[in-house]
């Protein structure tokens, strides 16, 4: 190891990361490594998002996910090939071929970005850390766990404070961070069991704005929103409907700059309509570009097209509660309105 270690401090721009992910790489295989019960207790395939082969990749076609997972797999291409086969052709001893193959490295990848948490040591550094038992412990909404763990030398172990009681028996759960579900699979293989919060659809909109204005003319005005699920929204009454309040202000701007209340005219009201009717003509080509639900294979064998036609359901049932907001919301307001035209 120490042989690497100087071969590898004379690359230029070489991570302590990237090290570490060498390492993993031929300690996994060393017969005679001090961590071999360690790495005979890890799976042989992680099967997180990216694992994900062709036909599961073809599966999330209209997703968000899917440029996740691309441009995540790109990265690490493009940073395997700026390794390899350089290094194995210059110090072939040190990095025999056999063990440095893209699936190899790939592995190392799913190991550490799956298994690995920081710990707090007692110069007050936090470092990113292999924890045998404590790398296990399974990811909830409401954790056990939400704090660093720190060494503890004086009983030679790690420490993890808990943020509630976990009793005898109990399964311990661990809070990975605040991710939304496209992160949690991609990275860690799986999707949350209960409603995320994190899980938000990004929205670029851009609408004529400064209309009012004859010395500039309209322009264009790009803003960048996010909208989640809204079950989580409580508030569904006029003005609101359960979307967005910023991105619902920008759109009434870009129609009238000058609005500034919210009492209850027939021409304000003409705009909510006409706003509500705009986003849900847009959610609905965005589920429409997912494609038939009852077209999806649930059959399937394979593990990968199984998380991703579930994480599709996810962003469909995103998008049908926006829409379904909309028509509500365009709804009430019809309703009002037809107080105004009797």
């Amino acid at each position: 190891m120490q042989e690497k270690h100087s071969i590898l401090g004379e690359v230029e721009g070489m991570s302590a990361e990237t090290m570490l992910l060498l390492w993993s790489m031929k300690e996994r295989h060393n017969p005679d490594s001090k961590f071999k019960l360690y790495f005979d207790t890890l799976p042989e395939k992680f099967k997180t998002g990216l694992s994900f082969g062709i036909e599961a990749i073809m599966s999330l076609d209209g997703t968000l996910l899917l440029e996740e997972i691309v441009q995540a797999k790109e990265h690490l291409r493009t940073q395997y090939d700026e390794l390899f086969p350089a290094l194995c052709n210059d110090h072939l001893d040190v990095f025999p071929p056999e063990l440095y193959t893209w699936e190899q490295f790939l592995w190392a990848c799913e190991l550490w970005y799956s298994n690995s948490m920081k710990i707090m040591f007692n110069d007050g550094k936090l470092r990113t850390c292999l924890v045998p038992i404590a790398g296990f412990l399974n990811h909830s909404s409401c954790p056990h766990i939400v704090h660093y763990g720190k060494v503890d030398f004086t009983t030679n172990s790690i420490k993890f404070p808990l943020s509630r009681p976990c009793n005898a028996g109990e399964q311990c759960f661990l809070g990975y961070g605040n991710f939304s579900s496209s992160h949690l699979l991609t990275f860690y293989g799986f999707l949350p069991q209960l409603d995320n919060y994190y899980d938000v659809i990004p929205l670029d909109i851009d609408v004529e704005s400064n209309e009012g204005f004859a010395d500039t003319g309209p322009t264009s005005d790009w803003t960048s929103h996010m909208i989640r699920g809204t079950w989580f929204s409580k508030n569904r009454g006029f003005f609101r409907y359960g979307l967005p309040p910023s991105l619902l202000d920008h759109m009434r701007r870009s129609r009238n700059p000058f609005l500034q209340t919210f009492n209850l005219t027939p021409e304000k009201l003409e705009i909510e309509l006409e706003i509500l009717r705009d986003l849900c003509s847009m959610f609905q080509d965005m589920t429409d570009a997912l494609g038939d639900a009852q077209l999806d294979d649930r059959e399937t064998t394979s593990w990968d097209t199984k998380l991703a036609l579930d994480f599709k359901y996810l962003q469909r049932r995103i998008f049908y509660s926006v829409v379904a907001s909309c028509q509500a919301g365009c709804e009430l307001v019809e309703s009002e309105l037809q107080r105004y035209r009797l």
